[in-house]
């Protein structure tokens, strides 16, 4: 899709962490509306907490986050989420007992219009995937439908921005194509995209532009082609 240049998200010289100890170390970053951006860089870069600490699972201890020009630094998840912005969390975070549909009608949960089931079923239109299984348990799902059905429900409450931590993890070549091409039609969708992906070459091909974390700071920045072309991002984090 592509931005038109309006930052929807910016932090500032975000320090944030766990306990004494900090992970995000002064990190600054843009997010166009109508982009997709990645975030890459090693374990323990921060990448994850970057995502928890915009979401407000992680309260920041210096710098600002705005989101649409509102200051969301240190708001709670809940509020976070009222103002527009999904968070897809790694690994799977649904209701296994529970069918694809009742897993759906939860992620409704903030509303209260009369919309929810014409929305569910424009969803199952969207990934038909899902549709096939829409009374099998979500335990029963493969990782990868797992995941799709992840996005899904987070789609049911309209994010501007939504936030996916490693989508691809432990899902076989296969469907991580199949992912990718799910949030890529989520952003042409309308719905501006902040991945963490540790295959960090497939995300770069998918991004309009990429940060690269390092040790919780800003490292590299640029457009997905750029930094693939980038010599030292190709020798650090693309294996060569």
């Amino acid at each position: 899709m592509g931005g038109d240049g309006a930052p929807l998200l910016e932090l500032d010289e975000v320090v944030a962490g766990y306990d004494e100890v900090d992970v995000l170390r002064g990190v600054s970053l843009r997010v166009r509306a109508g982009d997709v951006v990645s975030i890459i860089g090693a374990n323990g870069a921060g990448k994850s907490t970057l995502l928890r600490t915009v979401f407000g699972m992680v309260a920041p201890r210096a710098g600002r986050i705005r989101f649409a020009g509102d200051d969301i630094a240190g708001q709670p998840p809940v509020k976070v989420l009222a103002r527009g912005i999904g968070y897809v969390p790694q690994g799977r975070c649904n209701f296994p007992a529970m069918t694809v549909d009742e897993n759906l009608q939860m992620g409704a949960y903030l509303r209260r219009d009369d919309r929810i089931r014409s929305d569910i079923d424009a969803l199952y239109a969207r990934f038909p995937v899902l549709a096939g299984k829409r009374h099998a348990a979500a335990g029963t799902l493969s990782g990868g439908q797992q995941q799709i059905l992840e996005m899904a429900i987070s789609l049911l409450l309209t994010p501007r921005l939504l936030l996916v931590d490693e989508p691809s993890l432990g899902l076989d070549p296969r469907m991580v194509e199949v992912i990718f091409d799910t949030i890529a039609a989520i952003n042409a969708g309308g719905t501006t995209v902040l991945m963490v992906e540790q295959n960090a070459k497939k995300a770069l091909s998918v991004s309009h532009r990429a940060f690269v974390l390092e040790l919780g700071r800003n490292r590299f920045e640029g457009t997905g082609r750029e930094l693939l072309e980038n010599a030292d991002v190709r020798a650090h984090y693309l294996g060569g």
